[in-house]
């Protein structure tokens, strides 16, 4: 199971994506796939001291799912 989580948000009032990460925001950015590039290099950096790490979109239902997950490189923008 994946140590450390990452979660992509929107932020309607800013009409902006951010990066959750523990108590923090990090971004804005403009586009959930700009968002996405930069919490998978995040990611990525930590896979090379050995953690694994997740990143999570909210889904139309409310609910965070596996956007992306160490060890696998899928930076493809969502169909």
């Amino acid at each position: 199971m994946p140590t450390v989580r990452y979660f992509i948000v929107h932020d309607a009032l800013q009409d902006a994506w951010f990066i959750r990460y523990g108590q923090e925001n990090f971004g804005p950015y403009k586009t959930h796939d700009e968002a996405k590039l930069f919490a998978v290099d995040a990611a990525e950096k930590l896979g090379e001291t050995g953690e694994s790490a997740e990143i999570c979109l909210m889904g139309d239902d409310g609910h965070f799912h596996t956007e992306w997950l160490s060890g696998r490189d899928d930076r493809r923008a969502p169909a």
